[in-house]
């Protein structure tokens, strides 16, 4: 089997040591990981800085034309890098799986390569002139989480590049194999330098994050994570995107039409067997029709074929990793002794990888781990409510606060209502949902900044104001 290395200054970079990453699916070994050395990491931010020194004085128009090159390269291997995605992280290559993360890949950076951000003119009379300028802020470290692996990193490399910067990456060390790909691949279409990745245990993103030569960190990842990565930029006072977990809370009133909004609710808790950031991972629905909700999810849940991610027939996977299959099996026991009752799933399949069936918990509440913590993975709490008042203060009393919804057949009223949830997204008969136009991130320990559309490029600059 061939290691993968590392690329740095538009070169493969070798190292000495590897680690295996494994197929969650089978345990397979599916490549090697290279770990990089902090002299190694040395070399790929100072190549990142000589590159920036001509990257971020290149003509907008140029730039655009680089990052629509990276789409055509990326579009042009986008089924190979798919296939190396599902080894790696699981999740099928059919339904919302890695075929449909190459096309949400392509989407945001075709759509980021495409904005602009012109000179502001603020003021011009005969007092003077006062121009507002958006300039590069230099090189970015960047490092990526396992779950949507290959979209977030162009989630994190495009806007950099776009606004003038370089880029430094470090991807999960879970599934790290297709992102050193993609930016293999990218590096054909970029100067040298340009973007960059490294590969390794949580150290190196340690000392990523903590390295005076990054004037900016752009990470997606748990709350503790982004603590650690908060504070290291304090001695150089880095600028910080942080993309942080969240505990998403859907309310469905009781003017729902249960079978209408079923396909809604499973899909919004779990796409990517429940792996997502925001998606739907604690459900209040009204006493009234409580009862019919869960049995149109349970119904629902059953169509749904869970195996191999490279069976074209799959439509959900393995959960990830073992750290992640125990957490979600801890928190189903837990909801099980304490009195939840188990709708479906509840056991660990009978079959080789991190398999867990869909499973719905019904009457938890707060003070159950399951609703209290972030699962990440294919387990839903369902939680009965009479008083909408009370529910949304329920929902909104955890210390995260990234996505939300309301489901109803009032959309005036569920719109009202969601503009109470606090929450940086916030969707009415959906849940998850997200668009390249749209700005995205979490508030409370949910994160900071956003991500997509202008907002989520203008935190990729400084600020400078010219006056004349």
């Amino acid at each position: 089997m061939n290691p993968y290395a590392l690329l740095i200054d538009g070169k493969r970079v070798e190292t000495a040591s590897h680690a295996e990453v494994k197929n969650p699916s089978t345990g397979d070994t599916v490549g090697l990981m290279p770990l990089a050395t902090p002299e190694q990491l040395d070399l790929a931010v100072e190549a990142a800085a000589r590159a920036f020194k001509t990257w971020s004085r290149t003509a907008d128009a140029e730039r655009k034309r680089a990052c629509h090159a990276v789409a055509d390269i990326i579009a042009a291997n986008q089924e190979e890098l798919a296939l190396l995605l599902t080894r790696e992280q699981g999740k099928p290559l059919n339904g919302l799986g890695s075929r449909f993360e190459m096309g949400g890949t392509l989407a945001w950076t075709r759509y980021t390569a495409d904005l602009t951000l012109p000179v502001e003119i603020l003021q011009d009379n005969n007092e003077g002139r006062v121009e507002l300028h958006r300039k590069p802020i230099g090189v970015v470290g960047s490092i990526t989480p396992w779950n949507w692996p290959v979209m977030i990193a162009s989630w994190h490399i495009i806007p950099a590049i776009r606004a003038g910067n370089t880029v430094v990456l470090k991807p999960s060390p879970q599934t790290p194999l297709s992102t050193i790909r993609m930016v293999e691949l990218i590096n054909q279409v970029l100067p040298p330098g340009v973007v960059n990745v490294i590969t390794g245990e949580n150290s190196i993103g340690a000392a990523l994050s903590a390295h005076p030569g990054i004037a900016k960190m752009t990470f997606t990842g748990s709350i503790e994570t982004g603590k650690k990565v908060m504070a290291s930029a304090v001695a150089t006072l880095k600028r910080l995107t942080l993309e942080l977990g969240g505990n998403d809370a859907g309310i469905v009133l009781p003017d729902a039409d249960p079978k209408q909004i079923a396909q809604g609710l499973f899909w919004g808790a779990f796409i990517n067997n429940g792996q997502t950031c925001s998606a739907l991972k604690r459900l209040y629905v009204h006493d009234s029709i409580y009862d019919a909700v869960c049995e149109e999810l349970v119904a629902y849940a059953g169509t749904i074929a869970i195996g191999d991610g490279q069976d074209e027939a799959s439509i959900l996977g393995p959960i990830q990793n073992e750290m992640q299959f125990n957490k979600v099996s801890e928190l189903v026991e837990d909801a099980r002794t304490r009195g939840g009752r188990i709708l479906t799933g509840g056991a660990r399949m009978e079959r080789p990888g991190y398999f867990y069936p869909i499973t719905l918990v019904a009457d938890v509440d707060h003070g159950f781990r399951l609703v209290d913590e972030e699962q990440f993975g294919p387990a839903l709490p369902i939680i009965r409510y009479s008083d909408i008042d009370e529910v949304i203060d329920r929902a909104n009393s955890l210390p995260v606060g990234l996505g939300g919804s309301i489901w109803s057949s009032n959309i005036e009223k569920a719109r009202e209502l969601a503009t109470r949830l606090e929450c940086g997204i916030a969707w009415v008969n959906k849940h998850g949902a997200i668009q390249p136009n749209a700005p995205h991130g979490g508030i409370k320990q949910s994160g900071i900044g956003v991500q997509f559309g202008v907002e989520g490029l203008k935190e990729l600059t400084v600020a400078q104001t010219v006056l004349s």
